[in-house]
């Protein structure tokens, strides 16, 4: 009778019991594996831009701790968008920024291009050219500020050897007209290895069968260039901008080894403006109101870019 009744009872699907008991030991697993990237992301990320956005709507100042909190709302927006010395800032900016990314790209691109081509030495070229974007800024601004140098500077020499110009009759970093092209002549020699590199992997993507169908149609290298190499490249030729735009937007180590933000203001960044609201006027519900609008550019900039990067990578 007992067996039969057995028989009779409904059994349970096979494994239902362990399937239950995995389904969640996986999901508390994933939870612990994710749980402190959250708990980081919201400590180091996600808290400090809220706090600095509340910080940015009072006149709060971080030597005075025991002063007086008062609630300016946006005023304190309002003084930076009117202020000449953050529009002069923002223009040395731009200024930085748009030539960097020029140099980069034009003389990355070339060395990209050309070291694609197979020849003897190619991998020493490579390491060679790749060696400044492997050296701290910190120890490159020191390094080009002795280059720099009227008296004793190659970098002086070598131009005076060109133009015939006495090497002590200029100062890159003393001169006003001279001193924002010479960080960007430092930039530009640090930084075009990184796009010569990302260019060098998107033109090692292209498939040589696209060429060689080229070649059966009798196309002329020059028209393979602009309708093969050029289009088939850009996706990674943008991020390379992508990538160095958003870097030099907020360079500040290697500007302040090598000019301070001087003579004057001229190369003054606005990394290094902020730096000195913050940390030197001691003003810091101003310069938060400074970074939060910093921070709006930059991420709204970049988010246009990358939509049109998207649509370049479907196309």
């Amino acid at each position: 009778m007992t067996d039969k009744t057995t028989a009779r009872a409904p059994s349970a699907p096979p494994g239902a019991p362990v399937r239950a008991i995995r389904g969640v030991s996986d999901r508390l697993v994933s939870w612990a594996f994710i749980a402190p990237t959250i708990v980081l992301l919201l400590a180091i990320n996600i808290f400090p831009l809220i706090w600095t956005i509340r910080l940015s709507l009072t006149n709060y100042r971080a030597n005075r701790t025991g002063a007086e909190l008062k609630w300016l709302g946006l005023r304190n927006y309002e003084r930076i968008l009117t202020d000449p010395d953050i529009w002069n800032a923002m223009q040395a900016t731009a200024h930085f920024v748009f030539w960097t990314l020029v140099l980069e790209v034009l003389i990355g691109f070339t060395l990209a291009y050309l070291i694609n081509k197979k020849f003897k030495g190619n991998d020493l070229w490579t390491t060679i050219i790749v060696l400044p974007m492997m050296l701290s800024p910190a120890v490159v601004g020191n390094f080009w500020t002795f280059l720099y140098q009227p008296q004793i500077g190659l970098f002086n020499y070598f131009i005076g050897f060109l133009t015939g110009a006495d090497p002590s009759s200029f100062s890159m970093i003393g001169d006003v007209a001279l001193a924002p092209w010479a960080i960007i002549i430092v930039d530009t020699w640090m930084w075009t290895p990184f796009v010569m590199l990302i260019c060098l992997a998107g033109l090692r993507s292209i498939p040589e069968s696209i060429y060689e169908a080229a070649e059966c149609d009798r196309a002329s290298k020059w028209r393979q260039f602009w309708t093969i190499t050029i289009p088939m490249a850009l996706p990674f030729l943008m991020l390379a901008v992508l990538f160095r735009g958003i870097e030099n937007f907020k360079m500040f180590d290697l500007v302040v080894q090598l000019t301070g933000g001087g003579p004057g203001s001229i190369t003054e960044l606005t990394s290094i403006n902020l730096k000195r609201e913050a940390f030197e006027k001691w003003r810091t519900g101003y310069a938060s109101a400074y970074a939060v609008i910093l921070f709006v550019t930059v991420f709204g900039l970049a988010s246009i870019y990358v939509k049109a990067l998207n649509k370049v990578k479907e196309r």
